[in-house]
Formats: C-alpha cells, structure tokens, sequence
C-alpha cells in the first residue's frame, strides 16, 4: 500500500489584484507543507515540472533535493519531469545525489509532457515528441543499469565508454506516468516499469480497459508478477463539506481549468455542473469530506485491483491553510482509514 501525495507548484491567484502570488513565496510553502506531509506519515511527495507564469517549481529534482535534507522518511518523486526536453545523464547525476542525500527515497517519474512549453524553450522540435521521449528514456535506463556506458542517438552527442558520477547505492526507481494513450501503456508494459495513470477527468471506470492491458502486457513480455506496480494520480481536496469546497475552492479550480483550457483552443467553459460530476461517486474528483474521499479511494483501489494513490492537491493554487488541512486531513484521517480497510480484508 502506498498513498503519496503530488504537487505542481500552482501559485496561488489573487482575484482582486488579478495577480499570482511569488514563486518565492509559493516554494516556502511548498517545503512547510511536504514537511507536514512527513511528519505524518504519508508515504511518497511528487514533484511536477512547468515552465509557465502560473507554477513555481521548474525543475523537482531541486525541490527534492531541498526537501532530502528537512524531511526523514517520505519517499520524494517526480511528477513528472519531461524526459523527453531533459539530458537524461544530468538527470540521472541530480538523482543519484538526491538518493545519497535522502536515505534512497529518491524516485523518477517519466513522462512524455502535456505541456509542451519546455520542448522550444530547451531547443527541441514538437514534431520529434515521440522519437524524443523513447530515445531519451531509453538512455535513461541504461545509465541506471549500467556502470560504465558507450550509447548513441539521433538528439544528444554520443557517450564513448564513460561512467557516470556519483553512482546511487541502489537501483533508482523509474516509472511512467501516462495519460490514457495505448501506446504509452504498452511501451510501460514491455519495459517491465511502474506506471501511474493521471486520472484527471471523465470516470475513473474508462481507464480500467487500459489499466488491464497494461497487466496483460506487461505479463506477456515476461515480467515477474510481484514487481508489477500501477498507481493512480488524480486531484484531490479535503475539506469539512463539499459546500465548503464549492464556495472556498471551486474559483480556483474553475480559473485554472479555463486558463488552460483557453490556451488548448477549448470552446466550453469549466462550470459548477463539471465540478460537481467530477465530485460524484463515479467521477474523477476525489473531493469532498474524509468519508468521501476515503471511500472514493477505496473504491478505485479495489476496482482496478491496485494499491498506491497520490492525491494530487494543489491544482488551481489553493490557500497555504487549504493546503496545511487537506495534508492535515489525508494524512490523519483518509491514510489510516485506507490502510486498515485493505489491513482487514
């Protein structure tokens, strides 16, 4: 069982001044809240990356790397970090150390990028997207697995029998976070890699297809079975009522969906009808009060016969309170209750 919580650094948007809050002020927070989060107990933190005015956090792994050296036990991730845009020998060295500084509690998540403002910023072609991320993590799991490496590719200068430094003491977990594309989950599947489904919108039971292939696949390539690992990553609040939430929270979240959605050429705007389906037992909000939320994990868990869940908290740029009571709540109340339900059976 492993019940995580993620972030991408959304800053919070004041709508008098029509302005976001500092990034200064948003990564303080950031570490105030992770440390609360390990203080109790809550297994993993993940790291998104962005490269946009309405996030903080650019590169996780320094956010991890700060977080390695004030928390104890919390298993630190990224969420993802755009491979595809990334060196993936840097990535690899910034790793190893975050896992030497932390106690092995680093992690990569991979993943192909749903934003896409990092490819011209970092001088790469869109047209390339695919070829990208396949070449990228392919090389990134040969420096996990190999000491000293010769490679060559079509984006990055060849390695001639170099070793890379420092080496981690273990094997760095990698894994690849999809967001609903067959290809993507075969590619998962073949590599025998952990995956995480970002489960964003619709209804958690229309990825149960794709989370099935995945165990078929992943099987029919020969993989061991007990190393087999899905996780969930899907929005998350916690508050005392879904009253409370639709009046404290719902703006924001509203704001942030349009934002986006105007950039992405969307013509419908994210209203409260949305929201509230998303909220439902069947939808893919898990929001609402503990008993909600809890049991609305609990219910994916067994549905798709998985067992880790990161509750991805600050989309739309919540409160530093908001944020403190969701970890506050998750982390003393949904954690243990989940934990026992599947302890029980």
């Amino acid at each position: 069982m492993e019940l995580g919580i993620g972030m991408f650094g959304d800053m919070s948007f004041n709508f008098e001044t029509q302005q976001y809050q500092s990034a200064s002020e948003r990564l303080k927070e950031i570490i105030e809240e992770v440390k609360l989060a390990d203080e109790l107990g809550i297994d993993k933190f993940v790291m998104g990356e962005h490269h946009r005015n309405d996030y903080a956090v650019s590169a996780p792994e320094i956010m991890l790397a700060t977080l390695a050296g004030v928390t104890k036990s919390i298993k630190l991730s990224s969420g993802v970090n755009v491979v595809s845009s990334a060196d993936p020998v840097k990535l690899y060295q910034d790793y190893a150390m975050i896992d030497l500084i932390s106690g092995q509690r680093a992690e990569i998540m991979a993943g192909r990028g749903s934003f896409i403002e990092s490819f011209p910023l970092f001088g790469y072609n869109l047209q390339d997207y695919n070829e990208l991320f396949s070449e990228k993590l392919q090389l990134l799991l040969e420096l996990r697995s190999k000491e000293r490496i010769t490679w060559q590719g079509k984006f990055r200068a060849p390695i001639q029998n170099q070793t890379i430094y420092p080496r981690p003491e273990r094997q760095i977990p990698i894994s690849i976070a999809v967001g609903g594309t067959p290809e993507s989950v075969h590619r998962a599947a073949k590599l025998g890699l952990p995956i995480v489904f970002a489960i964003i919108g619709g209804m958690p039971i229309q990825f149960k297809s794709l989370i099935d292939f995945y165990k078929e696949t992943y099987l029919e390539y020969g993989h061991d079975l007990n190393s087999m690992s899905i996780g969930i990553h899907s929005h998350t609040f916690i508050a005392e009522s879904k009253e409370i939430i639709l009046k404290d929270y719902f703006p924001r979240y509203a704001h942030s969906m349009n934002k986006i959605g105007g950039e992405r050429g969307w013509t419908s705007r994210y209203t409260q009808q949305s929201f509230a389906a998303g909220m439902s037992p069947q939808g893919a909000l898990y929001m609402g009060n503990v008993d909600e939320v809890t049991e609305k994990i609990i219910q994916t868990l067994e549905m798709f016969d998985i067992r880790q869940f990161i509750a991805h908290i600050d989309v739309g740029g919540p409160t530093h309170a908001q944020m403190l009571k969701t970890i506050e709540l998750y982390g003393t109340k949904v954690v243990p209750a989940v934990r026992k339900h599947f302890e029980s059976r």
